[in-house]
């Protein structure tokens, strides 16, 4: 099989995500595991197909004031021999839920990314193997994991959480801190997106449905959202 491999997306990309904020805003609460600053929760997600991927998972997170202190996700069914970027989105203007095809806007059949945003919001951690794990690395593939045999098993430790503008605060540029974005996560409003789909089966991210809307020198296959599960 063809390993898959795409470009670094450029940082005009990264600002349209960053910027694409809807919809209206909703919490699920949970008690710490601590009181005070020392704010330690456990989540997890159930991950289900989007765009008739195949792919499912299961993720799990243990986060501790700014930082996650853990993450793993485990994911099956996807596009194989293939990296896959993977993040967590949250919006405080978006559902902060997986989306539906009510979303797909243009009427072609499938979501992509920046249709999703209204429903999982903008991404604010890049769930990546090594260095930069803000949204400026939110799809540099080179640093994302390559499943074999259509699967992976990802874990991470220490991801420290950032301010991330455009996630839909009061100001200019809409940028939530980093305490407001890990409570927020803590609070069951966090939704891990896994990106990605090889429609055609031809082993290769190609531009049989065109090209991406982040970057129009990369194929929509590559950056389609593939899984998504909120973490609760």
């Amino acid at each position: 099989m063809k390993r898959h491999s795409i470009g670094i997306l450029g940082a005009s990309a990264v600002a349209l995500l960053a910027a694409a904020t809807l919809g209206s805003s909703a919490a699920q609460a949970h008690s710490p595991g601590h009181s005070g600053d020392q704010k330690t929760v456990s989540l997890s997600a159930d991950l289900t197909e989007l765009n008739g991927s195949g792919a499912s998972g299961t993720a799990a997170a243990t986060v501790r004031n700014q930082r996650i202190t853990h993450i793993e996700v485990h994911a099956s069914g996807l596009s194989p021999d293939a990296p896959h970027a993977q993040h967590i989105h949250y919006g405080e203007q978006a559902l902060n839920e997986c989306p539906t095809l009510a979303l797909d806007s243009n009427g072609d059949g499938r979501l992509n990314t920046v249709e999703g945003i209204p429903a999982y919001g903008p991404v604010v951690v890049s769930l990546n193997t090594t260095g930069d794990t803000t949204p400026a690395s939110f799809l540099d593939v080179t640093r994302f994991p390559v499943s074999e045999s259509g699967s992976y098993h990802y874990s991470r430790d220490n991801i420290r959480i950032t301010k991330v503008a455009g996630t839909g605060y009061p100001g200019p540029d809409g940028t939530g801190s980093a305490k407001e974005i890990a409570d927020s996560i803590r609070e069951g409003e966090g939704v891990v997106v896994i990106h990605g789909v090889d429609y055609n089966g031809n082993g290769e991210y190609d531009f049989s449905r065109g090209a991406s809307e982040l970057d129009p020198t990369l194929p929509a296959e590559a950056t389609d959202p593939a899984a998504c599960g909120i973490l609760e």
